[in-house]
């Protein structure tokens, strides 16, 4: 089982993980820079769909990995790859609550893309502060529907990494020690 955290030599594994590194930086780099504002209430027929676009393919890419555990698929990195996924996921709802703050009346407290990057780990979170609020009928709606995804993508994604590393320390300890 490879993932990315088993013993196969730390020069082995630094590459896998600064290549992710480098991706989640470049990414969320390109969250504080892209035009988000161009999303919102004049282009609402590009938002929406590339919004959907977006999410269906992060499930289905992490649908694949949970498979790849599940099936103890050899030659993966789970390790690697679920946290960089779930990274993106987050990024991509706090995309959408912030093209969703450009239309009057859907969030009260989400001005910044700051704001929108809070209110998407705070719900994810199940904290819910009540600084930030959905107002709107659209911005409740994304919400709720970053809460089921939650509960079914990321969930079970967290779990099959959780079931991975398990196994993986498991091995580890079943190993006789070094002569």
């Amino acid at each position: 089982m490879r993932d990315g955290s088993e013993q196969e030599g730390p020069a082995s594994t630094r590459p896998v993980w600064a290549g992710a590194g480098g991706l989640v930086v470049a990414v969320g780099t390109a969250y504080f820079l892209l035009p988000l504002e161009g999303l919102g209430e004049d282009r609402p027929w590009l938002g929406w769909p590339l919004f959907a676009l977006c999410l269906g393919l992060l499930a289905a890419l992490l649908l694949r990995e949970v498979r790849h555990v599940v099936l103890e698929k050899p030659h993966t990195r789970p390790g690697v790859m679920i946290p960089l996924l779930m990274c993106l996921a987050v990024l991509v709802f706090s995309s959408g609550y912030y093209a969703l703050a450009q239309r009057p009346g859907q969030f009260t407290g989400l001005s910044t893309r700051v704001d929108a990057l809070y209110f998407t780990v705070v719900t994810l979170a199940t904290v819910g502060y009540g600084d930030i609020t959905p107002s709107g009928q659209e911005a409740r709606l994304v919400a709720v529907a970053q809460i089921l995804y939650t509960f079914v993508f990321l969930t079970a994604a967290a779990t099959a990494l959780s079931r991975r590393l398990h196994a993986v320390v498991a091995a580890r300890d079943r190993r006789p020690p070094p002569s």
